[in-house]
């Protein structure tokens, strides 16, 4: 099973041009599940809406509530009506779902959200999330209340299901940092009591490229920012028959397609075992 994530910078940059570079990368990787962040939908037009059309998938979709810092940043004669938010491309229908909006102060409220969806594979639920949190470089403490948060939403929804929570997104923090680390809950002390979340990227070859926002992809090069992993997928202990387990990770969409570099971000995918691969 191969999952995904990753943040499409919204209606930044040549977005049409980037749109149909997006779809080219997804086609590519043909994932099952996928974690959207930074989607826009303006004008009957929805990104992930779309991308699933032309890729045969299921979608759900949550806007921000609150999208009207962002409408400030682009120059667009219709940016006063176009929405952000989250979204989940599944192979299988989403038979439950729950957006959370993630704690922030006023300063840095901008309408960051997580989204549950309960995936309804063949032989088992799926519990997918995605979130998007605050990028703030000097924002850990929030980003650690809304890890909490996102922590506590998978633990209301984990349950009645072999397979493992899938939790992905962009998290704007380094994998070292103490919101990352408080989320996973195997460096330090979880943010739910008893609730443990790998890093896929703990099972990668240590000499793959892991950065995620990079200068060497013009779009960020522009904040003169260093490379640095910031979008993750966690997954959680493998099942009795090792549903979950994470067979390889790696980066993808980090390059241009027809000349276009899809997003600001990489993404990264995921392999995982389902019920057919049993521990003996």
């Amino acid at each position: 099973m191969r999952v995904m994530t990753w943040n499409l910078w919204w209606r930044f940059g040549p977005w049409r041009e980037r749109q149909k570079a997006v779809l080219a990368v997804l086609r590519e990787l043909d994932p099952d599940v996928v974690g959207l962040q930074e989607v826009w939908a303006a004008g009957g037009e929805n990104l992930a809406e779309w991308l699933a059309d032309e890729l045969g998938l299921h979608c759900t979709w949550a806007p921000s509530p609150a999208p009207e810092r962002w409408r400030k940043r682009i120059d667009d004669p219709d940016a006063g009506s176009v929405d952000i938010g989250n979204a989940v491309l599944s192979r299988w229908p989403v038979v439950e779902r729950e957006t959370l909006l993630l704690p922030a102060p006023p300063d840095l409220a901008d309408g960051r959200a997580a989204l549950y969806a309960r995936v309804a594979a063949p032989s088992f639920d799926i519990p997918f999330f995605t979130a998007h949190l605050t990028s703030a470089g000097h924002a850990s403490a929030v980003r650690r209340a809304q890890v909490t948060a996102l922590a506590e939403l998978v633990a209301r929804h984990r349950g009645g299901t072999p397979f493992p929570p899938v939790v992905t997104g962009d998290f704007n923090a380094r994998p070292d940092s103490d919101e990352v680390r408080l989320f996973g809950g195997t460096r330090t002390g979880p943010a739910v009591p008893g609730q443990i979340l790998h890093d896929a990227w703990d099972y990668a070859d240590p000499a793959a490229p892991a950065a995620t926002w990079t200068p060497e992809n013009p779009y960020a090069a522009r904040l003169l920012e260093p490379a640095v992993r910031i979008d993750y997928i966690h997954v959680g202990p493998p099942g009795p028959l090792g549903e979950g387990h994470v067979r390889h990770v790696r980066r993808a969409g980090h390059g241009p397609v027809d000349g276009v570099w899809p997003s600001d971000h990489a993404a990264v995918v995921a392999d995982l075992a389902g019920e057919e691969t049993a521990i003996t």
